[in-house]
């Protein structure tokens, strides 16, 4: 879901439970499922898809300033959700979908749900001592399933690479660099139209993480409290490369530093989106999210794999 290219707007996905947020930032930091390898948890980012495979709701909104076809800046608001089920314990599908509202300098504005999105991904590979995950995926947007306001007509095929590696076999003298873990998304992006219609793509994605529990559970416990004792410190970096048409060589993306709040059920987020350059625009947006872990609150029942 994180990949898909828009035809006009940054990708900003989006939706948020205000009374859940709240009650995320008071809680615990146990985690006892999703991307897990070794003492190893990465976290559900916002914009670069982690390499875990689990059950799980995920919804964000997102405010950004995007700029339209003729240059100028639009505002978009984004409001989306994917749920993650697994198929068997290392293989998931999922489905997600964006409703997003663009309003146009020009007085102009459009609204309506985007394209489905339908996925699936496999974790091939897990090092518990080395705390490295790599998992392959597919997405594909399902062309014409959505507002003709807001959608394109065509489809998109996205292939996709996802790893994580954590810092914890780092030696002694380099013990408060040990909570640090990066993960890497790699998708390209091929439409089912003419490269002028709907231009080809690579999405390249990258996180760099610092894990508070991490740090209190393996390295010291420094007594922190709530939440920030549950803290990921996070920045995140989704870019785009135009490959095909008109755009070909272009890159799109943003820098979104934040934080996440992770308990035993969910997770709750925010972010800034910083443009990397004009193509991208000259406004900082903003990312929140409520991410929900299936198969934490329903263990015995939709949240644990069909087989």
């Amino acid at each position: 879901m994180r990949t898909l290219i828009k035809r006009t707007a940054l990708s900003a996905h989006a939706a948020l439970l205000a009374t859940a947020a709240l009650a995320c930032m008071t809680c615990t930091s146990a985690a006892s499922a999703h991307a897990v390898v070794g003492d190893r948890v990465f976290p559900a980012t916002m914009t670069v898809d982690d390499p875990g495979v689990s059950d799980e709701f995920d919804t964000q909104f997102g405010h950004i300033k995007s700029p339209d076809d003729n240059g100028d800046n639009m505002n978009v608001n984004t409001w989306s959700y994917e749920w993650d089920k697994t198929i068997m314990q290392n293989w998931q599908f999922s489905v997600s979908g964006n409703y997003v509202s663009q309003n146009a300098p020009n007085g102009g504005s459009a609204k309506g749900w985007d394209n489905v999105t339908v996925g699936t991904k496999y974790m091939f590979y897990a090092n518990a001592p080395h705390e490295f995950m790599a998992s392959i995926g597919l997405d594909s947007e399902l062309g014409g399933t959505g507002a003709k306001s807001i959608a394109n007509s065509y489809s998109t095929i996205s292939p996709s690479i996802y790893f994580g590696k954590g810092f914890g076999d780092l030696p002694d003298a380099l013990a408060y660099l040990r909570p640090m873990a990066i993960t890497a998304q790699l998708s390209p992006n091929v439409t089912t139209t003419s490269a002028d219609q709907g231009p080809n793509s690579f999405f390249w994605g990258l996180t760099l993480q610092y894990s508070i529990p991490y740090l209190q559970h393996q390295v010291k416990d420094l007594g922190l409290p709530q939440p920030l004792a549950g803290a990921y410190f996070v920045i995140e970096a989704p870019m785009t490369t135009c490959t095909a048409g008109a755009c070909a060589g272009q890159t799109t993306g943003t820098i979104n530093p934040g934080v996440l709040w992770l308990n035993s059920w969910g997770q709750f987020g925010v972010e800034a989106q910083i443009p990397v350059n004009r193509l991208t625009g000259t406004h900082t947006g903003i990312l929140l999210q409520a991410h929900f872990f299936l198969d934490d609150i329903f263990p015995s029942s939709i949240g644990k794999p069909l087989f």
